[in-house]
């Protein structure tokens, strides 16, 4: 069964319960009131013989001629002894000789029953109020007074013709009613079927749902949430696409470079010591990539094994910065900033290899004789370490993408200074920092320079230990 039809079914189920209830309730509101009044005239007939019944010298039961009890027309009324012998009948009982209600002449408490009464003439369906006659703590009889209920299961049942009828109307116009509307409200779901069907077949993530209803309802949320969803898949996908190719072109000049060495060997049929350094050289170089992957794999899962343990960024840095003032070989300007004493919580090693990313690719790009000013303070509740430089900047388009896998800028990719290094430090960076539950930004200007910010949450207690801190995703 479809969505459709189990929501229409839904509907006029919980109408045709509602309605249902309803009439159930009316029907018993109307029953009521009408026995209630048939009670109150039953009651008010029996209270108008009582004032005329009496006991006589005999002792015999005896009841006044009065004109009220001979002109009742809808009620009968019948008094008996307490032998059991009819003292009076109202004349329209005609030859009724046999009790109305046989099985309550001998109750000595009121009683209303509702009776079928077999005559000659057929059945006829009665509601009998018995009413016991006592002087004293003797009964000396009782009085059955009696009405038809003709008209009264007359009107009920065709009060529940007209209920029941109604009832079927009712679900009826409300199933189909709700059919369409159904078929309204869920025409947007067919829209996301026939998507994801059209994009299951061409492999085109690029397909978004249409929709021209409110975004805040249950299947604007549901469509938004989809082309969100898509909208994430093909960035995935181009991601993944654009890796696998960054990847191929990183190993393809090293094993190109490590086949023509071997080739040349063979051919000199002799071992050529250059040509094995280069293999060497080479190697090393897969060896780090794929050893940057591995790391860059485990920061971007959450999983990085940190070795925990209270770090001196101030000392760190000062380490950091004697090793890559070797590195800019003086073509490059190293100093020092601002300089504070802060204690972070973290793994010596990877920090360390944020802080040689950045200062490395900042020496890297910036021009000779410019400069490359490193610092480290206390924001607050953060340290915050930066590394500024005057080179060319990163254009804006750029920056968005720069701490994505193998990006490198238009300008990058041709400079003479960049290296052998394979587009990942900055990923490699970003993630360091966010496994250590810190933020790492950039700010440039084409032609100014560019500053890169690192923020960590300051040492707290129980800092000591090996694992992965939280929050790192």
């Amino acid at each position: 069964m479809s969505l459709r039809a189990r929501l229409s079914f839904l509907y006029t189920s919980i109408v045709g319960g509602i309605l249902l209830l309803l009439g159930v309730a009316i029907y018993s509101a109307i029953r009521v009131s009408l026995l209630n009044q048939i009670d109150n005239t039953l009651k008010n007939t029996a209270s108008d013989i009582i004032t005329n019944v009496y006991v006589d010298e005999n002792g015999e039961l005896e009841v006044t001629r009065s004109p009220n009890l001979e002109f009742l027309a809808d009620v009968y009324v019948q008094v008996w002894d307490r032998d059991n012998l009819i003292r009076f009948a109202s004349p329209n009982i005609g030859s009724l000789n046999a009790a109305m209600d046989e099985a309550s002449l001998q109750s000595t408490e009121t009683r209303v029953n509702d009776i079928i009464l077999v005559t000659e003439f057929g059945e006829t369906h009665l509601r009998v109020l018995t009413v016991a006659l006592v002087i004293g703590d003797r009964q000396i009889g009782v009085i059955q007074v009696g009405t038809s209920l003709t008209v009264v299961d007359t009107t009920l049942q065709s009060l529940l013709i007209v209920l029941g009828l109604g009832l079927v109307i009712a679900m009826g116009i409300a199933g189909v009613a709700s059919w369409f509307s159904t078929r309204q409200a869920l025409s947007p779901l067919e829209d996301v079927t026939s998507t994801a069907l059209q994009i299951t077949r061409a492999d085109d993530l690029s397909r978004r749902i249409p929709y021209q209803g409110p975004i805040n309802d249950e299947v604007g949320q549901l469509i938004h949430a989809f082309n969100q969803t898509l909208s994430r898949l093909e960035n995935l996908f181009h991601t993944q696409r654009r890796f696998l190719a960054d990847v191929s072109h990183e190993l393809r000049t090293p094993l190109t470079v490590i086949k023509g060495n071997v080739e040349l060997m063979r051919r000199m049929d002799t071992v050529d010591y250059e040509s094995i350094e280069s293999i060497e050289s080479e190697v090393d170089r897969l060896t780090r990539l794929v050893g940057d992957l591995m790391l860059l794999a485990q920061a971007e899962s959450g999983k990085l094994p940190l070795a925990l343990h209270i770090v001196e960024l101030d000392s760190l840095l000062l380490e950091v910065m004697q090793q890559m003032r070797v590195f800019a070989n003086g073509k490059v300007q190293l100093k020092l900033g601002d300089i504070d004493q802060v204690l972070v919580c973290g793994d010596k090693d990877k920090i360390k290899q944020v802080l040689v990313n950045l200062i490395s690719n900042a020496v890297n790009y910036t021009p000779n004789n410019g400069e490359v000013v490193v610092g480290v303070g206390k924001i607050g509740e953060r340290a915050r370490i930066t590394v500024r430089d005057n080179g060319p900047g990163i254009p804006e388009k750029d920056l968005p993408y720069i701490f994505d896998r193998f990006y490198r800028g238009e300008k990058s990719r041709t400079r003479p200074k960049q290296g052998k290094g394979f587009g990942l430090g900055l990923s490699i960076a970003y993630w360091i920092i966010r496994n250590h539950n810190g933020s790492i930004d950039v700010d440039s200007k084409m032609g100014e320079g560019t500053i890169f910010r690192v923020w960590l949450p300051l040492a707290t207690e129980n800092c000591e230990g090996e694992g992965i801190l939280e929050g790192g995703r």
